[in-house]
């Protein structure tokens, strides 16, 4: 009976065994029939079009997973390749993904043939998680409505005076933010400071609300901020991790990851946009139609079937990511190029002081007393500065590489032959270290090198410098970042010298769609005695 019993338990358990066995063997046996598939269809690929002679199209440098052994360092792995050859190309198992440096390429992708290379379905197909249909990452209509919306706000004067007057408040709260712990002699992590800054100024800006992130007061802020940050690095990923798609299926990796994290995202931005909603509906905005949101918001009343919540949501967010992660980014990588060389530091404090004539007014003590000595006229004298802050974004980019795709066969001025299909990219990181557009010193700070005989900033072709791109679809918030970035420098710098906690360090990027510094910015801020 003990035997009989055993048996009967054995048995069933036995007979599952075996077929959860099979199961298992057949689909392992299908994982690697795929695989064998998708590895002899990339061979087959990559034979062809490195056998065969084809002088006219881009070279080759290897399969587009050396940019995932080089990923830590993928910019610089880029300038490497770069100073081999301007322009080259990686391959797909469908196609292939071509950079280049050279400008004259760029005015052609970004001007002269601005029609054939849009963002195309497979960066679109890469980014519409993050950035859906947002004025970043689409084309076509949804492009062309979304710029002429916001180009009518840039264009206001209405908004660029409120939001001087924020840049200013907000300069002015993080200057007493850093007073307190340079009195304390506190190490502040400058980057994570200006992200919360700049992202406090982007909300009251673009949105008519207060954040206070930089006072720590909002949580639902910080997680979001958190999220996006990561959100932003495991979707650039994207590009080099070519299985990414699958485990975006089985919800593993990297893609479980970025899903949690887009479920935070987008329960704060659809919160703020019912927000924006009841502010608007008490009649309680503070710019009326006039601030970014409001605008769109009565937009969508008049087409509610395609400016849907989804819709309204990926515009928001790309102006999230516009106001946030590029001012602050060129902000961050501006103060570690001062605290690496000292005496421009003192140059730039210099020029502050001798534009707003603060040390003519006798002793200015308070940030709130100072902004009001920055009027547009001051700003506007600061050369040095202003050429410190675009030096600053030739080496170091807000956006270091930006992807398009070829509608339509082409080629381009270099003479080299693109396919329909083909990613093409203009790399501006690299572009910053070549010798052959900057000379010699190329990757040397020096300010000096934007400045004419009398002192005056003197500018570069948008496509040779290329930090807020150019053509039809050029920065419609440059003046804005300028002016941002002035302000919140030239009240840093006039109440402090700052210097590096670790001056022997290098500081490292963290790949990502926009230049973002690894492990942050840590400084100590000595206050500056004015006489």
């Amino acid at each position: 009976m003990m035997n009989g019993l055993v048996a009967a338990v054995l048995l069933p358990v036995l007979v599952l065994g075996y077929f959860q066995t099979s199961i298992i063997l057949l689909l392992c046996g299908l994982l690697i029939f795929v695989l064998g598939v998708f590895v002899s269809r990339y061979a087959l690929f990559y034979v062809k079009e490195s056998v065969v002679a084809n002088h006219q199209r881009p070279p080759i440098v290897g399969p587009i997973l050396m940019q995932l052994v080089h990923y830590d360092s993928l910019f610089d792995y880029m300038t490497s390749l770069a100073r081999k050859h301007p322009t080259y190309r990686f391959l797909t198992p469908s196609h292939s993904e071509i950079y280049t440096v050279d400008p004259v390429n760029v005015e052609y992708m970004l001007k002269t043939n601005f029609a054939n290379y849009g963002k195309g379905d497979y960066n679109l197909g890469i980014m519409s998680d993050l950035f859906g249909d947002g004025i970043f990452a689409t084309d076509g209509d949804k492009w062309r409505h979304q710029r002429k919306l916001a180009s009518h706000e840039f264009s206001t004067k209405v908004l660029r005076d409120f939001s001087t007057n924020v840049f200013k408040v907000n300069a002015a709260k993080l200057v007493a933010k850093i007073s307190v712990a340079a009195a304390a002699m506190e190490t502040i992590d400058m980057q994570d400071m200006l992200m919360k800054s700049t992202l406090d100024s982007m909300f009251k800006v673009g949105f008519g609300m207060e954040l206070n992130a930089l006072s720590g007061s909002d949580d639902l802020g910080q997680q979001f901020v958190r999220a996006f940050d990561d959100a932003n690095s495991i979707t650039f990923r994207r590009f080099v991790d070519m299985t990414w798609k699958l485990k975006r299926i089985f919800n593993i990796g990297w893609e479980a990851n970025l899903k949690q994290n887009m479920e935070v995202i987008d329960a704060f931005i659809y919160k703020l946009i019912e927000r924006k909603r009841e502010q608007m509906r008490n009649g309680e905005t503070l710019l009326g139609k006039e601030d970014i949101l409001s605008r769109f918001l009565l937009e969508s009343e008049k087409d509610q079937e395609n400016m849907t919540d989804k819709y309204l949501r990926d515009i928001t967010l790309n102006f999230i990511i516009a106001g946030k992660d590029t001012t602050a980014n060129s902000l961050t990588w501006f103060f570690y190029s001062l605290c690496k060389h000292p005496l421009i530091q003192e140059k730039v404090a210099q020029d502050v002081r001798e534009a707003t004539t603060a040390n003519q007014k006798g002793v200015v003590t308070s940030a709130e007393e100072f902004v009001e000595l920055l009027t547009q006229e001051a700003l506007d004298k600061m050369h040095y500065l202003h050429a410190a802050v675009t030096e600053t974004l030739r080496l170091y980019p807000a956006v270091p590489v930006d992807g398009k795709s070829a509608a339509e066969d082409d080629v381009l001025p270099d003479g080299f032959r693109v396919r329909k299909g083909d990613g093409v990219a203009y790399i501006a990181y690299p572009m910053g270290r070549m010798t052959s557009i900057w000379g010699e010193d190329a990757e040397e700070f020096r300010p000096e090198r934007w400045l004419d005989e009398d002192g005056l900033f003197r500018a570069e072709s948008p496509f040779k410098f290329t930090a807020f791109q150019a053509g039809p679809r050029i920065c419609l918030g440059k003046e804005f970042a300028y002016r941002q970035m002035k302000i919140f420098a030239a009240n840093l710098l006039y109440f402090f010298k700052l210097k590096l906690v670790d001056e022997s360090k290098e500081a490292t990027y963290r790949v990502m769609f926009t230049l973002h510094m690894d492990g942050g910015l840590h400084l100590l801020a000595l206050p500056r005695l004015h006489s």
